[in-house]
């Protein structure tokens, strides 16, 4: 197997390594507030092509040709040096790419540039109290009233709602319209007096999630994307974006080799916790788990290449459900070397700082955070569903009323 990019693409490698030679930045720049060197950062990366790529230039983008090979390796370096690149999360990744397949022209001029610059912040109405896996059984309204539309509803597990400008969610408009159907996809200012927003408390004793409540919340009538009606369709467009943020086999390599650190430190009996042999057969199992995740994403990334996604759907597919199972058998593995430290909660620091697993309580916290993403952008049932139902052709599962 030629694992080899060649070398038009190496030489790409070699130019971004020494682009990302100036982050951190130096000098009077490395004064600057830390979003400021981010956002300047960044600017830089859009300049060079490396940031935005797919976004024309008149959004903020870098209006570069689709190149699978290339856009893997700028994940790649951007990834090693810990610089800012595209931001993630519920705002370029998930709602600009929406508006730029879905919006009109008016809402992409509007709203993707400051979006992309970090200057709007998003959350994503979809889940509801009695509508999550089941979204289409959502009940939030919206009723058009002249130039208006008027909202009432309760959405919950609302990512960082108390910290957002707008919400992009779905809504229910034509209420006598089939379950699927008579949805809208609206985005609604945040800060108004028809919302208010209440914290929820995580395992983790982070604060991320909210349940909002829009007790007639208005936004323009020009603040639909797409079609009345319509929105089921929009949604799953940004949905795709969702899951493609789940999986990265760089940040799984990355906690497989902070819990190869953790077996080396950790004593047992005398002696490093890896030198056990029953904990070196777990970890074994755990690697070989890594290392096909990592090969069956190198064959999603040879077939986007040759432009045969359609040879490899059911692998991706089974990228989201089998990527976080891995996730969490790595943070189980490393909560259980803690021994009596794993009883320690989590403090704030830790809370804020995802990832930093130097102490026994942010390897708390990572392996506390490790039960969400299992249910976070479509539950692993549901997706065993569709796994079976569109990737193996099986008939589909029982369903009410059917």
């Amino acid at each position: 197997m030629n694992l080899e990019y060649g070398k038009k693409y190496e030489e790409l490698r070699a130019e971004l390594r020494e682009f990302l030679r100036g982050w951190p930045l130096a000098g009077a720049e490395a004064a600057l507030p830390p979003p400021e060197q981010e956002a300047l950062f960044r600017r830089r990366g859009v300049a060079r092509g490396y940031v935005y790529r797919e976004f024309p230039k008149e959004y903020g983008g870098s209006q570069q040709p689709a190149d699978p090979l290339a856009e893997a390796i700028i994940r790649e370096e951007y990834w090693r040096a810990g610089a800012p690149g595209d931001i993630l999360l519920q705002r370029p990744s998930l709602l600009a790419p929406t508006l730029l397949a879905c919006g009109s022209e008016e809402q992409r001029q509007r709203l993707i540039p400051p979006t992309l610059r970090g200057e709007l912040v998003w959350c994503q109405g979809y889940s509801e109290p009695g509508a999550g896996s089941d979204l289409a059984s959502l009940a939030s309204r919206a009723v058009l009233e002249g130039e208006r539309w008027v909202v009432h509803g309760h959405k919950i597990w609302t990512s960082r709602a108390h910290q957002s400008d707008w919400m992009f969610g779905l809504f229910r408009t034509e209420p006598d319209a089939p379950k699927h159907a008579g949805i809208s996809y609206l985005l609604i200012p945040m800060r108004q007096p028809g919302i208010s927003v209440r914290p929820l408390r995580q395992l983790t004793g982070g604060v991320e999630f909210n349940e909002v409540f829009l007790d007639g919340a208005v936004t323009a009538a020009g603040n639909l994307v797409g079609r009345r009606g319509e929105g089921w369709q929009v949604s799953r467009v940004t949905l795709l974006h969702e899951r493609k943020l789940m999986g990265n086999p760089h940040l799984l390599r990355e906690q497989w080799s902070q819990l190869l650190e953790l077996a080396r430190r950790t004593r047992r009996g005398g002696r490093p916790a890896l030198a056990d042999p029953a904990l070196r057969q777990r970890l074994a199992a755990i690697e070989g788990e890594l290392r096909c995740a990592e090969t069956s994403a190198m064959r999603q990334l040879s077939a986007s290449a040759r432009g045969a996604e359609h040879e490899v759907l059911l692998s991706l597919l089974v990228t989201k459900l089998y990527s976080t199972r891995l996730a969490e058998a790595i943070a189980r593995c490393a909560y259980d070397l803690l021994g009596a430290e794993g009883l320690l909660a989590p403090g704030e620091a830790d809370v804020a700082d995802y990832g930093n697993t130097g102490t026994a309580t942010g390897w708390v916290e990572q392996y506390l955070f490790s039960l969400g993403p299992p249910i976070a952008g479509g539950a692993s049932n549901i997706q065993r569903n569709l796994i079976g139902e569109r990737g193996l052709g099986l008939p589909r599962d029982l369903r009410k009323g059917k």
